[in-house]
């Protein structure tokens, strides 16, 4: 009788497959990579000054992101002494902001101007992120004299970035005030000479620059003598929006404010901006309970604003119980995080509407009460200021009742029929307009073709009756076929 072997499993199949796992690459290596992507970018610049084109300028500054976080002393010093020339006054002092002796002594390649700027740019920007704030400023400084030396319209994109981190250099060292003279000197050059990005940032820096130091009336002042250009990108519409919305919701204008920060967030970046797009929504959360309405729920179940905005779920939970006990609880053990955020003197005018909801389920709940038990209930010092606010909250509509001033009660009265009167076609009208300024902004925000596309667009059509007389000649072709066969 035959017996089977069993074969044995050989030492290969039994040894446990590794990963490979790759060495790390050395320093050296990762900054001649990082130099050589900073080639070409240079190249982009040139070729946009050669062609006198910005959008390739654009091209370089969205990659700004992750070029900067790749950035050294190394690097830098090699990129200054190949690309800055020598007459370049503070080409000495970048140097000495980032020395490295192992870097190659090389001539200066004849480069333009941008290009010493980019460079520059780049110098700042590793001294913000190292944060050496005292190297900063005067880094700030000559990049921004530079930049008022040259008047192309290639220099607009690059030169509307250079004020960005001038600014943000003088607001890490607290001293942006100092910053503001000559920010509103620029945006008068830039509006002179049509320059729509600068424009659009420096009025943004300016309002950013008086809501730091809460100056609400000079900064509406401003927006009132200014208007925002219609063509500048999407980032910088959405911070105009959430500072107007923020000015205007200081000012008591809450459904202007409600509109701006909507549309703020709207044409925000979907997928980045994490940070501007939390304080966009915790300042719209407040104005919309000013103007007693309910944010919806999924914005608290947002992954990205969850965490941030828990304070804030809290807080709008009390208003709506109509809790006054809850909402000053709230309130103090979030107070300083509510401070930092800009929005507490906001937050402290939801006390109002946190009575005028708990008034309004009294007269819901009672037909009949006293004043002593409304006092009781909202939690108010005496029953002379329920008095007062329930006169008040009759007299702005939102409940319906009467005071017996000698016996101290409140009658309510039958609550009439809402759909008997204007309110339901005023949320109408309001969603009606809503939808058409999506259109209209939708509009605004579409790319259209240039006028040689129209060209393309004849020699396809050109095309395509070409194919079909083909397609119907081949058809014929073989019907003669057919009919040959038979």
């Amino acid at each position: 009788m035959a017996t089977k072997t069993q074969k044995k499993p050989k030492a290969e199949d039994a040894d446990v497959e590794m990963k490979d796992t790759e060495a790390p690459k050395p320093q050296s290596e990762i900054d001649a990579l990082t130099i050589e992507d900073i080639k070409d970018h240079i190249g982009i610049i040139e070729k946009s000054v050669v062609n006198k084109e910005p959008r390739f300028v654009l091209r370089v500054l969205r990659q700004l992101a992750s070029t900067r976080k790749r950035l050294n002393d190394a690097v830098l010093n090699q990129l200054i002494k190949t690309y800055i020339s020598d007459s370049y006054d503070f080409k000495g002092n970048l140097l000495g902001y980032f020395p490295c002796t192992d870097s190659k002594d090389e001539k200066p390649h004849a480069r333009s101007v941008l290009t010493e700027i980019y460079i520059h740019l780049l110098g700042l920007i590793s001294l913000l992120d190292n944060n050496r704030i005292n190297d900063s400023i005067p880094c700030a400084q000559a990049l921004i004299n530079r930049v008022m030396s040259v008047n192309k319209p290639t220099m607009h994109l690059l030169g509307a970035r250079c004020f960005f981190y001038y600014s943000r250099a003088f607001e890490m060292a607290g001293r942006l005030h100092e910053a503001r003279t000559l920010l509103h000197g620029r945006l008068r050059t830039s509006t002179l000479r049509h320059d729509s990005e600068g424009q659009a940032m420096l009025l943004n820096l300016l309002l950013r620059n008086y809501i730091h130091y809460n100056l609400y009336e000079q900064a509406e002042k401003l927006i009132s003598k200014t208007t925002f250009p219609e063509n500048a990108n999407n980032n910088e519409s959405a911070r105009y929006l959430f500072y107007l919305g923020k000015i205007k919701a200081t000012q008591l204008d809450y459904s202007e404010a409600f509109k701006n920060l909507n549309q703020a967030i709207r044409k925000a970046p979907q997928n980045a901006a994490i940070g501007f797009k939390q304080a966009a929504t915790k300042l719209l959360v407040v104005v919309q309970l000013l103007l007693g309405e309910v944010p919806e729920r999924h914005i608290f179940r947002d992954q990205h604003l969850r965490m941030s905005l828990h304070p804030y779920m809290q807080l709008t939970q009390a208003v709506l119980a109509g809790d006054l006990a809850k909402f000053s609880s709230v309130l103090e053990s979030y107070s300083d995080k509510f401070m930092k955020e800009g929005t507490l003197t906001l937050i402290n005018r939801l006390r109002h509407n946190v009575i005028k909801t708990g008034i309004k389920s009294v007269a819901l709940s009672y037909s009949r009460i006293s004043l002593a038990d409304v006092a009781d209930k909202l939690q108010l010092d005496s029953p002379e200021d329920a008095e007062y606010i329930i006169a008040k909250a009759i007299h702005d509509g939102v409940i319906e009742a009467t005071i017996d001033h000698e016996k101290g009660y409140m009658q309510s009265n039958d609550s009439a029929n809402v759909y008997g009167t204007n309110e339901p076609l005023k949320a109408y009208h309001e969603r009606i307009r809503f939808c058409l300024d999506i259109h209209n902004h939708s509009i605004k925000a579409m790319r259209f073709p240039p006028k040689s596309y129209n060209d393309n667009l004849e020699d396809a059509q050109k095309q395509r009756e070409r194919e079909q007389q083909d397609l119907e000649y081949a058809k014929e072709i073989a019907e003669e076929e057919d009919d040959g066969m038979l």
